[in-house]
């Protein structure tokens, strides 16, 4: 084959590739992260990300959440909320995790001083129409600010 026929060939191929990666929306890890090492969470506190969509996209949403021993409640009450552009509902879930057992007991393995907890929250939220919309996470504890609680992430697998 030419050498003239090679370079066509290599740059034909790196424009295909250039053009199918160009159509795909981009998979952002941390959507919300959130430390509250020096603060306490109130209860209207709400931890917003808003997202860009461009093309059809399906989310695989968890979320990590440490606590010390200093948090009163043995669950967590939390809302999950995605919102359109227009400020409209799409899609919203109310979550309460069991976070210690009936003795009180934790469930999760004390490391570097926090019980980390992984909870699944939405494993097949699709948005099909472009736009840019927020996610919020909220919690809904009885009694604010509640303390103990010390970082939160929320992931998109």
């Amino acid at each position: 084959m030419p050498m003239k026929m090679k370079r066509i060939t290599l740059v034909l191929l790196v424009l295909c590739c250039g053009l199918l990666g160009c159509g795909r929306q981009e998979k952002e890890r941390e959507l919300i992260k959130r430390s509250f090492y020096n603060t306490v969470w109130e209860r209207f506190d709400y931890l917003k990300k808003d997202v860009k969509i461009t093309s059809p996209t399906t989310f695989d949403l968890s979320m990590q959440i440490s606590f010390t021993d200093d948090y009163p409640y043995d669950y967590i009450d939390l809302v999950f909320v995605v919102f359109t552009e227009e400020g409209e509902r799409y899609r919203g879930k109310e979550y309460v995790t069991k976070l210690k057992d009936g003795d009180g007991q934790w469930s999760a393995e004390l490391v570097d001083g926090c019980y980390t907890f992984n909870v699944p929250i939405n494993k097949n939220l699709q948005i099909s129409d472009p736009g840019t919309y927020s996610f919020h996470l909220e919690q809904k504890m009885p009694i604010t600010p509640i303390v103990g609680v010390k970082e939160l992430v929320l992931l998109n697998n």
